[in-house]
């Protein structure tokens, strides 16, 4: 008798841990975005392609309570990957297999974004998946197998921050999206400009 396979179970999360210097100092997580925050616009599109969605943020959690999430703070903040392990950590505990993290200023993220880094994952060893354009990799909008948890751990122990150094040492598998737009990060008050005029001309 063939053996049952396990059930995929994906849950998202929204690193929403920038400081957003190059905005003002505010936090980028609420900036305004066509009338919205630009939370609010991520959420839109990940939230549809996953089980559970999780913020990762720091600091009063409080000030995300309309978005409906459950707020996961750092364990000890060195960048995204801190983020990263402890939405895995807690997506691990909740039953989760698998998790898709995106920067929380990238308003235009792809409808398809966790099928395709599913599939790109089945090429990985170890199953991680990123997403890659004709601009570059993309390396925090990607999926992780809770199963990467204890080695993320370790990296972050061991004085690593680096997106990347993780994801090659691991070698992630790419999924490749054509779309110019679909990880535009919102950095500087121009990116919120072109990134407003998008969202106006798709209307």
């Amino acid at each position: 008798m063939r053996a049952q396979r396990s059930r995929v179970r994906v849950f998202g999360v929204i690193l929403a841990g920038g400081l957003g210097l190059r905005l003002g100092g505010v936090d980028k997580a609420l900036v305004q975005l066509a009338g919205r925050p630009l939370l609010a616009h991520v959420l839109d599109r990940l939230d549809p392609q996953v089980e559970r969605m999780l913020i990762s943020a720091n600091g009063d959690p409080a000030r995300f309570a309309g978005f409906g999430c459950e707020v996961v703070a750092d364990a000890s903040p060195q960048g995204p990957l801190s983020g990263v392990l402890a939405a895995l950590t807690r997506a691990a505990a909740l039953g989760a297999t698998h998790l898709v993290s995106t920067p929380v200023d990238t308003p235009f993220l792809p409808g398809d974004l966790t099928p395709r880094l599913l599939l790109a994952a089945e090429t990985s060893p170890h199953g991680l998946a990123i997403a890659t354009t004709t601009d570059g990799d993309h390396p925090a909008s990607a999926l992780w197998p809770v199963g990467l948890g204890p080695a993320l751990s370790a990296f972050l122990a061991s004085g690593g921050a680096k997106v990347t150094h993780f994801t090659d040492a691991h070698l992630a598998a790419r999924a490749i999206f054509t779309q110019a737009d679909a990880f535009l990060n919102v950095n500087r008050p121009d990116d919120l400009a072109r990134a407003d005029a998008l969202l106006r001309g798709a209307q």
